[in-house]
């Protein structure tokens, strides 16, 4: 019996899921409906796609990495000031004019390098009633080749020159009359120092060169015409002089160099320190001290400290105030110095 109930149940379930399909897929007859269907916009590419490999020619690209970096500064500085002639307030016409140029060059691929600096100054004064006079000359350019040897220790080779443009004079009065005494002139003095030892730069704005193995030549290439002019003094100041102390006045070392000679060769210790650096906005400070000790005269030491501060007003005109102190037994038992400000012109390639 329920055998038989089960196959009636089984029979029954089978039937309604016909049914069910039967109606979900009734057939509907669309001959004679006018259907319209919508076009796709999407775009339909007939045929067949043809791939296909196509060489592409590698672009070169011509790239050159400068290791180069070169800057030139050209200055013109000039004073003038002129007087009526019932002027009460004292004075007398002059006019100054000077001129600098600053050139330097760096080379710098891994842990080579090079620099050459050259620095080239010349200017005058002339005042009314007066000869006029030297207010700056200097020829001073410096080269340096270096290799890396740790993070801020180098080894340097370097070879420096240093002289100046025009004769230079002393003056006095002599019977009421100005008159110059030809004291200095190109190459006389003028001097070469070749160095090699090691340089520490903790960074790029200070330095410190240590010479241990220094060599400098000092020239006076007219010895005869500085004598002549010490002669020529000498008699000046005192007419009645002998001949003998005349002729000994001109017999006389200049520079360091014997008043028979042109050339003198010193080994030396030598220690160079120099800064650049912007401190406070447009205004930079630059200073180079050099100090030297001949070996075979530990006692004599020279010193020269050159210091220029530099204020820039807008791009072209700028305001320095430059120093120099120097003492060498050769020129002078005595501390010499000089210094200079002046407003000028300052043109500066590349910008």
């Amino acid at each position: 019996m329920r055998t038989i109930f089960g196959c009636l149940f089984i029979l029954f379930a089978v039937s309604a899921q016909v049914q069910a399909q039967d109606v979900d897929s009734v057939p509907v007859n669309i001959k004679n409906y006018d259907l319209k269907l919508k076009r796709s916009p999407l775009p339909v590419l007939n045929g067949i796609i043809d791939f296909r490999p196509v060489d592409i020619s590698p672009v070169v690209i011509s790239s050159k990495v400068n290791y180069w970096k070169t800057t030139t500064a050209i200055g013109i500085n000039v004073n003038q000031s002129s007087f009526s002639n019932n002027w009460t307030g004292g004075g007398v016409n002059s006019l100054a004019v000077g001129g600098l140029i600053n050139y330097k060059a760096e080379y710098v691929k891994e842990n080579y390098s090079y620099v050459t600096e050259l620095n080239l100054q010349y200017g005058k004064i002339k005042n009314r009633d007066q000869l006029q006079k030297k207010t700056n000359d200097r020829i001073f350019w410096d080269n340096k080749a270096a290799f890396q040897l740790s993070k801020n220790w180098y080894f340097f080779g370097s070879l420096t020159f240093e002289s100046q443009f025009d004769n230079g004079f002393s003056y006095s009065t002599i019977n009421g009359v100005e008159t110059p005494t030809l004291i200095s002139k190109f190459m006389s003095p003028g001097y070469l120092t070749q160095s090699i030892g090691f340089e520490y730069k903790p960074s790029k704005f200070f330095s410190t060169r240590i010479g241990t193995g220094t060599a400098r030549q000092t020239f006076v290439l007219d010895n005869a015409a500085l004598n002549a002019a010490k002669r020529e003094r000498a008699i000046a100041s005192n007419p009645t002089a002998l001949p003998e102390s005349i002729a000994q006045a001109g017999m006389t070392d200049n520079y360091g160099v014997a008043y028979n000679k042109s050339f003198k060769n010193d080994l030396a210790f030598q220690v160079v320190t120099a800064f650049d650096k912007d401190i406070f906005h447009n205004v930079n400070l630059k200073t180079r001290y050099a100090l030297f000790i001949p070996y075979d005269d530990l006692g004599q030491i020279d010193h020269r400290l050159d210091v220029a501060i530099t204020a820039k007003v807008n791009r072209f005109l700028n305001v320095s105030l430059t120093g120099v102190g120097l003492y060498d037994k050769d020129t002078d038992p005595k501390i010499q110095g000089s210094q200079t400000l002046a407003m000028g012109l300052m043109f500066v390639f590349p910008r």
